[in-house]
């Protein structure tokens, strides 16, 4: 298999990381930083977290006294032409490069430290650059490295990477006055032709191996890593967890109405948590959700499979009683698939920040970030950016683009769309256009926070992700890993959504209570209105949530829903795929049509949904 090898090409501030002087410390040196194991990796992560959070100007910028802290476990390169040693050697100061080295060595240690040889014929500085640290690594007994200045994959990307820049640096592919990487080789070389490239100094090849052997890093992946939740009078989580079901229990559906199957389904429940070691993670949303209730804050009554958990139910966390509306515990937690559970949680939009803030408090800031997300390059946008750096006329790109269908690739779009294929066939522009577009489809645009997701942790985030600003000027702090990794390194990732009809439903509550005097609490209104229903058969749904689009209402007014599995429902079908039995629904549903089944074991689970056809749906909540 391929070993990875963690690492970063790391800016360093020449005079600090605190200064911050125009034309001074806006061109700091390269280095390369590799982690040999986990003490290095997680210095990686400090290193790289406050060179965003400190030594910010321009790029990322950490400095000689944090590599003196941070050093222990990582290994050094030298760079390429813009690193320390290559600077000093071009300046001709022989002297200084000599000191600087020592001084590498010192931090990572002597056999942590190496010097860059690259191969860049075309680049005169660089012959100059190998000869001087061929000179220094005799002299001073430095191992040497054969290394590449890759900034792209393939040879034939030059291009399109040439594009992405003058994307990147809102210029035009006219432009002398501009940053470029053509004229020379900075793809990713193989094995073959390094060798080759380096003939004459074999054991710059040889020590890429030793580089390799020597970085160790080994990551855990999957293991449950949940921040700690203070359970009150020494009680374990699990004992805790089982107390404020049995309140909850009782405040649900008191003494009388706790049947059988009630009890079963909670002691049910609680083992399955309890086995999982999930008792921690209900105690933490359960704390957070009740929080808000009693800050004055609206919580949405429960969204996906989180519905199902009477668990959930009890705790406050969800309003939906999921015995009651037929709903399976195993769709949001199974014994059998182990992983960490997903409780969605929506808020006011509002006063979601005061929720990230009341978690903050509890845990502490160093615990608590919201996550990155990374925008890509869809095909349109591709087109419309692509055409600009070529200096094609706008009118010619935007109708290229509109060309493609919304959420589709330009593979499928050249596929399917007969014009979109004779232009590529046929126009020379076109061609470059789409061709173009077509490498840098899917590639990184920019980073912004994600929508809902929020990670807390055990120990202080820099133990585990990198951090950085969400964006210039917001100070928000984002973990620079995004949803995926977090949640494959174990972290907990919550999703605190803000939705603005929660607010409406807040603000709304607020100007009975100060017009009319009367307080309304939202749980204790009935789900089987008939004035509320009526508006749904009219379709007068405008502000609903999900129930707004015309297609929507349209379909309430001939469905005429008259209970709330009727809302269920509809909310499930109303989506790709299912949305064309969505007729055959509305027939059962007027008793135009008798419900036939594949088997009649399926009769009692989808008895009562109105289900034509022996069709189902996943029923969302």
């Amino acid at each position: 298999g391929i070993k990875p090898i963690i690492g970063v090409e790391t800016y360093v501030a020449k005079e600090g990381r605190h200064n911050k002087r125009p034309r001074i410390d806006d061109h700091p040196y390269h280095m390369v930083l590799l982690a040999r194991n986990k003490q290095g990796y997680q210095n990686l992560i400090k290193l790289i977290t406050i060179a965003h959070l400190e030594g910010f100007y321009y790029k990322p910028r950490i400095d000689i006294e944090l590599l003196r802290e941070y050093g222990e476990g990582l290994i050094g390169l030298s760079a390429c032409l813009q690193g320390h040693i290559p600077q000093l050697i071009l300046a001709r100061e022989t002297a200084a490069a000599t000191k600087a080295i020592q001084m590498y060595q010192e931090i990572f240690g002597a056999e942590n430290y190496y010097l860059e040889l690259q191969s860049h014929p075309r680049i005169a500085e660089q012959a100059v650059v190998n000869e001087g640290i061929i000179a220094l690594a005799k002299d001073l007994r430095v191992p040497l490295v054969a290394t590449n200045d890759v900034h792209y994959l393939d040879v034939k990307d030059a291009e399109a990477q040439d594009i992405l820049l003058c994307i990147q640096t809102k210029k035009h592919i006219s432009d002398t006055n501009r940053m470029s990487y053509t004229g020379e080789n900075f793809s990713f070389r193989s094995e073959n032709e390094m060798v080759e490239a380096f003939s004459e100094i074999p054991e710059a090849i040889e020590n890429t191996k030793k580089i390799a052997d020597a970085c160790s890093l080994e990551l855990d992946f999957h293991k449950m890593l949940l921040p700690y939740f203070h359970v009150p009078d020494q009680k374990t989580p699990d004992e805790y967890l089982r107390e404020l079901c049995e309140h909850g229990i009782q405040n649900r559906y008191g003494d009388a109405q706790i049947t059988t199957e009630i009890q079963k389904r909670l002691e049910y429940e609680l083992s399955v948590i309890q086995r999982m070691g999930f008792s921690d993670y209900f105690l933490i949303v359960q704390d957070v959700v009740n929080w808000a209730k009693g800050n004055g804050i609206v919580v949405g009554p429960g969204r996906g499979s989180a519905a199902g958990s009477l668990v959930a139910y009890l705790l406050n966390i969800t309003n939906i009683d999921p015995l009651k509306y037929n709903l399976m515990f195993e769709r949001f937690l199974n014994p059998d698939r182990v992983s960490m559970p997903d409780i969605d949680l929506d808020f006011a939009d509002t006063r979601r920040d005061e929720v990230i803030r009341y978690v903050e408090n509890k845990y502490g800031k160093e615990h608590v970030a919201q996550i990155i997300t990374f925008g890509t390059m869809a095909a349109r946008a591709a087109v419309r950016d692509v055409g600009r750096v070529l200096g094609l006329p706008y009118i010619y790109c935007d109708r290229v683009a509109k060309l493609i269908p919304m959420f589709t690739t330009l593979e499928k779009a050249l596929d399917t769309v007969p014009e979109l294929k004779e232009i590529y066939e046929n126009d020379p522009d076109g061609q470059k256009l789409l061709e173009s577009a077509k490498r840098l489809e899917g590639v990184a645009r920019h980073s912004s926070t994600h929508a809902c997701g929020v990670v807390i942790t055990k120990l202080p985030l820099t133990q585990y992700t990198p951090l950085q600003y969400a964006a210039q000027g917001d100070e928000t702090i984002v973990t620079q890993y995004s949803l995926h990794p977090i949640e494959e390194l174990g972290l907990l990732k919550m999703d605190f959504l803000g939705l603005k009809n929660l607010t409406i439903l807040e603000n709304t509550l607020e100007i009975i209570k100060k017009a009319r005097g009367i307080e309304i609490n939202i749980d204790d209104i009935p789900l089987d209105d008939a004035k509320a229903f009526r508006l749904l058969q009219e379709g007068k749904t405008i502000g609903v949530f999900q129930l707004e689009s015309r297609g929507m209402q349209r379909y309430l007014i001939q469905l005429k829903p008259t209970e709330l599995e009727d809302i269920i429902a509809m909310v499930a079908l109303f989506r790709p795929g299912p949305m064309d039995l969505i007729p055959q629904f509305v027939a059962g549903k007027q008793g135009l049509k008798r419900p036939t089944y594949l088997h009649p074991k399926l009769q009692p689970i989808l008895e009562g949904c109105w289900k034509k056809d022996s069709f189902s749906t996943y029923r969302a909540t």
